[in-house]
C-alpha cells in the first residue's frame, strides 16, 4: 500500500469514473485501474461496485476512501509543516475563489503577485461557497476566497475587504431616472439574478426581500453578473454588480449604475482557511496583495453600509 494508490482510491470515489479519475491523477486508465486492483488484492475486500453507468464505493470502500483522504491530508501537511518553518513562498498553493468575486478582484492583485514572486505556483479555481467550504474541510484547497455569511466552526475568516451592491438598470426601465434604488422600488421589476447557490443572489434576495426572484429564474438558469450585465444594456431589467466591477465599465456603463439608498447592502469579502492550515506565509502575502490593492475605502465598514 503507498500514497500513490490512496490518491487513486479517492479520485476513483470523487468522480465515480475510472477514466476521469485516471485523468485527474495524471496516469492511464489501465495503469489507475491496475494500482486499484492491487489495493483490493491486498486488504482483501472489494473497494468499488463497477457497472457501465457508474463506478461506486462498497461499503467497505466508503470506509476505507475515507481513511485514505485523512492520510493523504496529513502527509500533505508534512510537507507544508516543512515549508513554513523554512518561510518558505516555494511550492504549489490552491486558492478557491468566488465566481462572483473572482472577474473584479483578480486582475488587481493576482498578474503583480505571479511577477513579484515567481516562486509561488499558485493555482487558482472558481467554486460556489457550499464547494469551497467542503474543499477546505477536505483539504482540496488551501485557502478560500469567498463571502462571509457566519462562522464555521472547521473554518478561519480573516476579513478583506467591504463592498457595496450596486444596481444597474435598463435605459428604458422606470428606476433609471432614480438617483438612488430603494429595496421597496424592487418587488414590481423584472430582476436578473443568478441561480440559488450563489451568496450574492441570497443575500440580495433576503435583504431586499424580493418577490420577483423566482421569475428570474424562469427565464434564465446559471446565467453570470456579465450575461445579465449584456441582458440590462439591451434594455431588459435590472441586476446588481459588486463595486469593484464599476472600475472595469466603460463611461456609457456607469451611467447604468445606481446606489442602494441607505442602509447600503454590503458584503464582507473574506479569506479563509482550515483550522488546521499551516502555510502561513503564504497565505499572508496573498493576503497583503489583496488589501494593497483594493480601494482605502473599502477596508473598513461604513456607517450607512449594512453587512449582509
Amino acid at each position: 500500500m503507498n500514497l500513490q494508490q490512496l490518491e487513486y482510491i479517492v479520485a476513483v470515489s470523487r468522480t465515480r469514473h475510472f477514466a476521469r479519475a485516471a485523468e485527474q491523477c495524471g496516469v492511464t486508465q489501465p495503469t489507475l485501474s491496475a494500482m486499484v486492483q492491487k489495493l483490493e488484492t491486498e486488504l482483501g475486500v472489494k473497494l468499488f461496485e463497477r457497472n457501465s453507468q457508474q463506478v461506486s464505493p462498497t461499503q467497505v470502500g466508503q470506509k476505507v476512501v475515507k481513511q485514505a483522504e485523512e492520510v493523504l491530508l496529513h502527509a500533505a501537511r508534512l510537507h507544508d509543516v516543512v515549508e513554513e518553518e523554512k518561510h518558505s513562498l516555494c511550492g504549489t498553493f490552491r486558492l478557491g475563489i468566488l465566481p462572483t468575486i473572482a472577474p473584479y478582484l483578480l486582475p488587481r492583485f493576482f498578474p503583480t503577485l505571479r511577477l513579484e514572486h515567481p516562486e509561488t505556483d499558485l493555482h487558482v479555481v472558481e467554486m460556489k461557497t457550499e464547494a469551497l467550504y467542503q474543499a477546505l474541510d477536505e483539504g482540496a484547497i488551501d485557502a478560500a476566497i469567498l463571502v462571509k455569511v457566519g462562522e464555521r466552526k472547521s473554518i478561519q475568516q480573516t476579513t478583506l475587504y467591504y463592498e457595496q451592491f450596486m444596481a444597474y438598470v435598463s435605459r428604458s426601465n422606470r428606476l433609471f431616472s432614480a438617483p438612488t434604488i430603494r429595496t421597496a422600488d424592487l418587488q414590481n421589476e423584472f430582476l436578473w439574478l443568478l441561480d440559488e447557490g450563489h451568496c450574492f443572489r441570497d443575500q440580495l434576495v433576503k435583504f431586499c426581500r424580493l418577490k420577483s426572484a423566482q421569475e428570474s429564474k424562469e427565464h434564465y438558469t446559471l446565467g453570470s453578473i456579465e450575461t445579465f450585465m449584456r441582458m440590462v444594456e439591451s434594455g431588459q431589467g435590472i441586476t446588481f454588480i459588486p463595486e469593484l466591477a464599476i472600475d472595469q465599465l466603460t463611461p456609457t456603463q456607469r451611467e447604468l449604475v445606481r446606489p442602494f439608498a441607505l442602509p447600503i447592502p454590503t458584503r464582507e469579502v473574506v479569506l479563509a482557511t482550515s483550522q488546521e492550515f499551516i502555510r502561513l506565509a503564504v497565505s499572508n502575502l496573498i493576503q497583503k496583495a489583496i488589501i494593497a490593492s483594493v480601494p482605502t475605502k473599502n477596508l473598513t465598514l461604513q456607517p450607512m453600509q449594512q453587512r449582509l
